[in-house]
């Protein structure tokens, strides 16, 4: 592994660790038992893999390990994740809003599927895709850890942008 992956890998281990530990502590989750209110879900800055702007709040797992994972992302309008895959699948539900999920190498909003409150996708590991938003979007992303992302071109990760 690069070492600027590493890093950030390492980074998001973190910053998913102590999203985790700050869910567990205000929710009342046990190991054996974990119910989140939506009152009680706490948000914060998404990881710095994702683009500036969106909200993400860890409810169960830690999305950096390998275990199961479930977060929620709030994306605002005109948001653009460009074309990256993830090491492991990932399983996005929409809750509120709309969204949109294009697969390739290349951002098309033409060739993008619209996804309504209720879908369900699933990107297989290695799975090159793309997502935006035209108006507010929240979604749910489970999975087994440990979660990360990639993007096709590094121009694109906002990682490379400081």
């Amino acid at each position: 592994m690069k070492t600027n992956q590493m890093r950030a890998v390492s980074v998001l281990l973190i910053l998913f660790s102590v999203f985790t530990l700050h869910a567990q502590m205000n929710m009342g989750t046990t190991k054996d038992h974990i119910m989140v209110m939506p009152a009680d879900i706490k948000w914060g800055e998404a990881p710095p893999g994702l683009p500036a702007g969106s909200k993400a709040a860890v409810l169960e797992g830690n999305p950096g390990a390998a275990e199961m994972y479930t977060i929620r992302a709030k994306m605002p309008a005109n948001y653009i994740i460009m074309p990256h895959y993830h090491a492991v699948d990932e399983h996005v539900t929409v809750l509120e809003g709309a969204c949109y999920m294009g697969v390739g190498d290349k951002y098309d909003e033409k060739t993008a599927t619209l996804m309504m409150p209720g879908a369900f996708a699933v990107m297989k590991a290695g799975t090159h895709h793309y997502f935006f938003t035209k108006k507010p979007c929240i979604i749910q992303v489970h999975g087994m850890g440990p979660f990360g992302i990639t993007y096709i071109n590094a121009a694109d990760d906002p990682r490379n942008k400081k």
